[in-house]
């Protein structure tokens, strides 16, 4: 097991289901970007951000949330203001 900071750039983003939700960019601050294109949900217009406190675990190649992937979708950031897509 591994923390927050062995997160690297195009690891898969999962949900605590196992769930894909996208590749990670890079990190910034204590937020993982993700990449524009593999972003998911519809939003591939603009990048978007997973809070530090989301992260689980680092598994291998994965990043896996402590939330499932639906339940994370609705709490990514935007790249504007940081604020939850919802």
């Amino acid at each position: 097991m591994s923390g927050f900071e062995d997160v690297k750039e195009h690891m898969e983003i999962i949900g605590a289901d196992g769930v894909h939700l996208g590749t990670v960019d890079r990190v910034e601050g204590d937020r993982i970007k993700m990449t524009r294109a593999d972003s998911g949900m519809g939003h591939e217009e603009h990048h978007h951000y997973i809070p530090r406190g989301l992260v689980a675990d680092v598994e291998g190649d994965k990043v896996r949330l402590s939330s499932n992937a639906d339940v994370a979708a609705n709490l990514f950031e935007q790249e504007e203001g940081g604020q939850p897509i919802g």
